[in-house]
């Protein structure tokens, strides 16, 4: 069986409502007919669109999936009606979600294969792991770029991919670094520095650094954003604790220099999936580079 535009139609609306009697009245049928023409649209799709959640609608994986087309098909009608030249060509969306505190380098440096791409649009989307999850979980994200990896275990459904790992150095302007750069005991007792948060993983394995060297840092900042840490080391209120990823302006320009590596410190960059039966396929070729 065919498609049926109309049937897409008040599909998408039934989508974005979320209730079968609010799409029925903002499309001024009745309830009745509107399901029957929701069953014909799963039986010519040989899938069911919808599961039912309390007294909502919810997408199903395939639901989701064939909203994604639905909207391409008529966003593509709409350039048809607007412009001859646009006739044909189509955009694929690749939803990511971005931890709100993560380099932005590295979101850069994951989604450069994809940026130009006539035939892609990304939706980029930020906040915070329990929120990003969700989405992932919700099929409203395709991918969850993130530095903590999330709980893994048999019952758990993410799939972890290991993007990058990136050193950690104590980096500050040159002043401040001097020349030639002190020992890196030295530094750390009597500079001040901008730490990463205390529940971070580096934060940790900052702490055990100092502990073994035997000082006592003074703190300038405790701070969870990456992009937060770069712009106070800029301002040269302290030495900072970073990949070196995050300043690779400044340290290719020497704004910044690097004081010194930070042996046995890493970040470790992730991309978060979901096991789905319909992965976009944009995800699989990003993975793979």
């Amino acid at each position: 069986m065919k498609i049926n535009l109309h049937h897409l139609r008040l599909f998408r609306a039934v989508a974005t409502v979320g209730t079968l009697t609010g799409a029925a009245q903002s499309l001024s049928l009745s309830q009745s007919a509107l399901s029957t023409q929701l069953r014909a649209l799963e039986a010519s799709l040989g899938h069911d669109l919808f599961e039912r959640r309390g007294r909502g609608l919810i997408l199903t994986e395939a639901g989701r999936i064939a909203l994604d087309h639905a909207e391409s098909i008529f966003r593509t009608a709409d350039d048809l009606i607007a412009t001859l030249r646009e006739t044909g060509r189509t955009r694929r969306a690749l939803r990511v979600g971005a931890l709100a505190t993560l380099s932005r380098n590295f979101q850069m440096q994951f989604l450069r294969p994809l940026i130009g791409r006539p035939d892609v649009e990304v939706v980029l989307r930020s906040g915070s792991q329990v929120e990003l999850l969700s989405g992932l979980e919700a099929l409203a994200l395709d991918v969850v770029l993130t530095n903590l990896a999330p709980p893994r275990d048999a019952v758990s459904p993410w799939l972890i991919h290991r993007i990058d790992e990136q050193a950690v150095s104590l980096i500050g302007t040159p002043a401040r670094v001097g020349t030639p750069p002190r020992p890196l005991d030295v530094l750390l007792s009597s500079e001040p520095l901008i730490l990463p948060a205390p529940e971070t993983v580096l934060r940790a394995a900052f702490d055990a650094l100092a502990m073994r060297l035997e000082v006592n840092p003074t703190i300038a900042a405790e701070v969870d954003d990456m992009a937060m840490i770069r712009l106070l080391a800029r301002a040269d209120a302290g030495l900072a604790i970073i990949p070196p990823i995050v300043v690779r302006d400044e340290l290719r320009t020497g704004f910044l220099v690097e004081a010194a590596k930070l042996n046995g410190m890493n970040e470790a960059f992730m991309a978060v999936t979901l096991q789905r039966k319909f992965p976009n396929p944009l995800l699989a070729d990003i993975l793979a580079q």
